[in-house]
């Protein structure tokens, strides 16, 4: 077992279109800044678009690994400012049906790479397919990405009310996007806790706002991120500022806070399903 407590965030959405792929690879940017060590996993077994984001070739998957025909070590591409991202593989859907020569081959595979982060950022689908259920599941910290639409707040709530209810998970942290300001983003955090709050057993923390940037869309255009083609436009400033968020939530000091059990977790979430 690694010997380093990692932490897990997963960003996700109750809808596509919320820029939930912007926040996580920005957000991890911006933490590598800020001196840890990140790395990101594509979690969006349909539409993987990391790589697509960043401009990056990924030569091989973790379905690679699994066949054995590749380590960890050869999947993992280095993004900009020493970001690492391990892409996505159709083959995760295949968990499913992994064995348990399969099972300890995929923990062992994130073992192997476990002693080089300090935060593993996992950019999940949208939505609430199981795989997506599976992921939240197994992090440590769950990134609610909402923007200042009905149906972003309505299918925020479902995903919210499916995580309580039927999984038992009490606290959720919230990023509104894609506002005009903070008092938008507070705005926009406050409609979805005010239904929250009426309705489930389940702490609803504001974590940060992103504003509108136009210089968001240029960078994303030119298959950069923000943070890196435009370090002074708001959205990089705004990036900054969550990554200090992120950065003081504590971390998991017991056994469950290393990355096997991440895996473990995983694995465990696809077999009930």
């Amino acid at each position: 077992v690694s010997s380093n407590p990692i932490q897990v965030v997963a960003v996700t959405g109750g809808k596509g279109g919320v820029g939930k792929t912007n926040v996580s690879v920005n957000l991890g940017l911006a933490l590598s800044a800020l001196g840890r060590r990140t790395t990101i996993l594509d979690a969006d077994l349909g539409l993987a678009n990391i790589d697509v984001l960043l401009g990056l070739k990924p030569r091989h998957t973790l379905k690679d690994v699994l066949d054995g025909s590749c380590s960890m070590h050869e999947v993992i591409i280095n993004g900009p400012q020493d970001l690492k991202v391990v892409p996505a593989a159709s083959g995760l859907q295949e968990m499913v049906k992994l064995g348990p020569r399969e099972h300890a081959g995929l923990i062992s595979a994130f073992s192997d790479i476990a002693h080089k982060m300090d935060v593993l950022i996992v950019d999940t689908a949208a939505g609430i397919a199981d795989d997506v259920l599976s992921f939240l599941c197994a992090a440590q910290e769950i990134i609610v990405v909402v923007c200042n639409e009905p149906t972003s707040i309505t299918d925020a709530y479902a995903l919210i009310k499916i995580l309580n209810q039927q999984f038992g998970i009490n606290k959720i942290r919230v990023v509104a996007n894609m506002v005009r300001n903070d008092a938008d983003g507070i705005a926009v955090y406050e409609k979805l806790q005010h239904v929250t709050d009426r309705f489930l057993d389940v702490a609803l923390l504001h974590a940060g706002s992103i504003p509108q940037d136009e210089q968001l869309r240029r960078a994303v255009q030119k298959q950069r991120a923000v943070l890196d083609l435009y370090p002074a436009s708001k959205s990089a400033q705004a990036f900054r500022k969550l990554a200090l968020e992120v950065d003081s939530w504590p971390i998991p000091t017991t056994p469950t806070g290393h990355l096997e059990f991440f895996v473990e977790r995983l694995v465990n979430e696809y077999a009930v399903h």
